[in-house]
């Protein structure tokens, strides 16, 4: 059974990071007040998040579904860890990676005459 792993807390009031003391793209800097969330420590729970996985699978396999394309960087980076985890590992957990664009999805689904009665991974299962 999965575990909820302990967050990490930002309060309201939290002042963050003048974006001087960072490499801030310049068609960002007009959008941009403050730094909340530093790369380091998003990166830092992506790799936790790869270890709990791994734990929790127990050996089972993997099935890894990236929904494209908000979601590509942080899914390369956590199969990256995933890879090096089992790399590392006593035991190999075998993975298959698969991609899915939301407005197919999002298509499929309002064209689904079946749709209310099926869940969203049903659905996915029959692309």
């Amino acid at each position: 059974m999965a575990r909820c792993s302990p967050c990490v807390m930002i309060s309201d009031e939290e002042p963050g990071y003048d974006l001087d003391l960072f490499c801030v793209p310049n068609h960002y800097t007009e959008d941009l007040e403050k730094v909340f969330i530093l790369h380091g420590l998003i990166l830092d729970r992506t790799e936790k998040l790869a270890r709990d996985m791994m734990e929790d699978m127990g050996g089972d396999h993997i099935v890894a579904l990236c929904v494209l394309k908000a979601g590509y960087a942080f899914f390369t980076d956590l199969l990256d860890y995933i890879k090096v985890l089992n790399r590392n590992s006593d035991r190999f957990i075998p993975m298959t990676v698969d991609f899915i664009r939301l407005d197919f999805l999002r298509a499929t689904v309002m064209t689904s005459q079946q749709v209310p009665s099926q869940s969203l991974v049903e659905i996915i299962s029959q692309l």
